[in-house]
């Protein structure tokens, strides 16, 4: 498994289109503190954007010695909105966008029985471009639980349709999420996103779940004890023999800078990464 830096850090945690830092210092950062690539989203480069603005982007990424492990293509996807879905029934810009990458995994989302057809339809398109799909185990979607996880890909049934591993909101739905968990999902993990936010009952921040209702959660450094085990979701990646790219998909509410944070996580990740058995 490898390290890859999301570009939502420098995301705000309430606001996911505006990035406050500029591409090259993200990618800059990301290649001195040992990340091997970079997780693109809208707010840097969507699937509307013009040709030349997404050669610029692969440009930037491939001078610091980095890849794209995966894209997410609009806003809706990430804000996980009513429209969300839209990109199921219109995928060809986002497998469009992927290729000019030179990237193999899109995120999407579904959020209602209906999506699931059409993320048959989306993946048999993908599959066609050597491309693969893949939704977040997220709050307010069909994704939510464990079971809801495997029911969906299932039914999808596609070789190419997948999971993206999540721990933090996996807790905020009530859910266990280690070594137990990464087991049964073994199978439709195709990418790994990491946050630290749990449910709190004196947390500020309040999340919304179908399974729990709305939830208080407090957000964690990395380096703070009192968050998600990282070290339990890092030897249950192990014990898969997983190989892919391991996303750190956190924002810190202007706790310290974007860029500080990411580094210091990388620090933190890398170590348990290489402690045990070599992964």
């Amino acid at each position: 498994m490898y390290l890859s830096l999301s570009v939502r850090v420098a995301e705000s945690f309430t606001n996911k289109r505006i990035s406050t830092v500029p591409l090259a210092d993200i990618a800059n950062t990301a290649n001195h503190a040992g990340y091997r690539a970079l997780c693109m989203r809208a707010s840097v480069v969507a699937a509307d954007a013009d040709a030349a603005r997404q050669a610029a982007v692969l440009a930037t990424v491939k001078r610091r010695g980095l890849s794209i492990s995966m894209v997410t293509p609009d806003f809706a996807v990430p804000e996980n909105s009513p429209e969300g879905p839209a990109v199921l029934r219109n995928i060809e810009p986002a497998l469009d966008l992927c290729e000019q990458l030179e990237c193999d995994l899109i995120r999407v989302c579904l959020k209602a029985e209906p999506d699931i057809e059409a993320a048959q339809r989306a993946s048999d398109q993908a599959r066609e471009r050597g491309i693969r799909l893949a939704h977040q185990c997220h709050t307010q979607s069909l994704f939510e639980t464990i079971e809801g996880c495997l029911n969906v890909c299932r039914r999808i049934g596609r070789p190419n349709f997948g999971l993206i591993y999540e721990p933090a909101n996996l807790a905020l739905c009530g859910q266990p999420y280690g070594r137990e968990a990464i087991e049964r999902l073994a199978d439709v993990i195709f990418n790994v996103y990491l946050q630290n936010h749990t449910p709190d009952p004196q947390g500020t921040l309040m999340m919304d779940t179908w399974s729990q209702g709305r939830i208080p959660t407090t957000l964690h450094r990395f380096t703070d004890p009192g968050g998600i085990d990282m070290a339990a979701v890092i030897l249950g990646l192990k014990d898969i023999d997983y190989t892919g790219s391991v996303t750190l998909h956190h924002t810190q509410l202007d706790v310290v800078s974007p860029l500080e944070a990411a580094a210091n996580s990388a620090g933190f990740l890398l170590e348990l990464m290489a402690s045990g058995q070599p992964c």
